[in-house]
């Protein structure tokens, strides 16, 4: 559309100018037929030809105003004549009809008189406004006692039918613009249905869940004629969603036996390393003699295939979250759960302080409250491992609507209606930024990053990938916020 405006801009511009110059060149030609007759009976009065009418002759002397004597034979109507002496006109006239008998006076302002005075008497048409008788084409030429003969014709028709034809071309080109867009955006539309259809396609697939299990795609693009590019675009739409569809299918199998190889593989190791574990508590209560060495080894061996067996216990549970596995759905008193988990947390670390922020009523979910107490004691475990000794760690417990506690986060967060709102925080070093995107990810572990003067010992990675998979399968979340002096786990459970 602005193409076509422009290209009917120019069109327009075009036949304006042209019709312009050619009238005002049929006009100097006019002026050029018309010589310096008129003003030349203005300048010799006594002159005329003896056909003119007795009342049209004699002599004006002096300054005569034109009209006695003048020559207005086969003079268009409109017709200007003036005689200038000195840059001063002493003569004018003006032909309003074909009657020779018409008054020819006409007044000039002073204005008037100094732009006829400016035009050259070179015998060249010279366009000229004068107030009283608007713009004029006028040629000055040279007298014969010295002065100067100015005849001229009015550009008023000229002006008038170029006014005419810009209006013409206003309209013409504006409704040509107005049907041409109606038109061409019917015919756009109509042509770009395919693209509209793959463009709602891709905006169904967008919507899918295509990161979690397995995922039906939407039926493909409708077909549409490949020699056109909307056509080739939809084909080439269908072939991307068909290798979508197929490595989606691919990795769901892949994940598939990953589960199953996880859960398979934790279920044949609880029963070795049970057994390992039975046979070193076994031998340490042999009554008989056994050598200090010997003891440490069995006391080594009971003490890590306690903690394998624990590992083997969090493989298996991932496992059966993944297979979306549902658990427990029952009241679960969340308050009592804080208490127990951070009694246990402070026997089992002495040197931090630990505080309790907690609601005067109980807080009760529906859920699984050896899940949640897992939950509860993975993330009192990890502020402790990963924190020096004398770190403040502050559990608060809130539910419903209502102000957010000062816990290391924005103050004055409005909690979600219906939800129970969980913080850990602890004012230790910080999680590094590198591994914090992934850090409910299993087996990561920063172990090698603590501070000197953490908790000793480690787990393999799992502890907050379990608590990420068992909030999730609550229906709730948790994240994370950190920076030096503040880190923040906040679990949120539907109430």
């Amino acid at each position: 559309m602005v193409l076509l405006a422009v290209s009917c801009a120019a069109v327009g511009l075009a036949a304006v100018v042209e019709l312009d110059g050619f009238l005002t060149r049929r006009l100097d030609e006019q002026l050029a037929q018309v010589g310096t007759r008129f003003p030349a009976s203005l300048e010799h009065p006594g002159r005329l030809s003896d056909d003119l009418p007795r009342s049209r002759k004699g002599s004006t002397g002096g300054t005569s105003t034109g009209d006695e004597d003048a020559d207005t034979r086969r003079m268009a109507t409109g017709t200007f004549g003036a005689r200038l002496v000195n840059g001063t006109v002493t003569h004018r006239g003006l032909i309003r009809s074909g009657d020779p008998a018409a008054d020819l006076r006409v007044d000039l302002t002073t204005g008037d008189a100094g732009r006829l005075a400016r035009v050259p008497a070179d015998g060249r048409p010279h366009t000229v406004g004068l107030s009283a008788l608007d713009d004029y084409r006028v040629v000055a030429s040279p007298g014969r006692d010295g002065d100067v003969l100015i005849v001229g014709l009015p550009l008023e028709p000229v002006q008038a039918t170029v006014h005419r034809l810009e209006l013409v071309a206003g309209i013409v080109f504006g409704l040509a613009l107005v049907v041409t867009g109606v038109a061409g955006a019917c015919w756009v539309r109509w042509s770009l249905r395919p693209l509209s259809r793959v463009a709602a396609t891709a905006t169904r697939v967008g919507e899918l869940p295509l990161a979690s299990g397995e995922v039906a795609l939407p039926p493909r693009a409708p077909d549409a004629d490949p020699r056109s590019e909307v056509g080739r675009v939809a084909a080439a739409f269908d072939r991307m969603l068909g290798h979508v569809e197929d490595a989606l299918t691919k990795r769901h199998a892949v994940e598939e036996r990953l589960r199953r190889f996880a859960a398979d593989a934790s279920h044949e190791l609880r029963t070795p390393v049970a057994s390992v574990r039975g046979h070193a508590e076994l031998a340490l209560l042999h009554p008989g003699p056994v050598p200090p060495e010997v003891t440490r080894a069995l006391e080594r061996i009971a003490a890590e295939s306690s903690r394998m067996g624990g590992m083997v216990d969090d493989l298996l549970l991932l496992a059966r979250l993944d297979a979306g596995r549902p658990l427990e759905r029952e009241p679960v008193d969340v308050t009592r759960l804080v208490l127990d988990a951070v009694t246990d947390a402070r026997a089992a670390g002495p040197g931090h302080h630990w505080v309790l922020d907690l609601p005067e009523e109980p807080v009760t979910v529906p859920g699984d409250a050896h899940r949640l107490h897992q939950v509860l004691a993975n993330l009192l475990a990890n502020a402790r491992g990963h924190t020096p000794v004398g770190t403040t760690v502050t559990v608060t417990l809130a539910a419903g609507e209502g102000p957010a506690e000062a816990t290391g986060e924005a103050t004055g967060e409005a909690a979600d209606a219906g939800t129970v709102r969980l913080r850990v925080h602890d004012d230790g070093p910080g999680v590094p930024d590198d591994i914090r995107p992934g850090v409910f990810e299993r087996f990561t572990r920063a172990e090698h990053r603590r501070h000197p003067d953490a908790a000793a010992g480690g787990g393999a990675g799992l502890g907050l990938s379990i608590v990420a998979a068992v909030v999730e399968a609550h229906g709730g979340s948790v994240d994370l916020d950190s920076a030096p002096g503040a880190t923040t786990f906040t679990v949120r459970l539907p109430a």
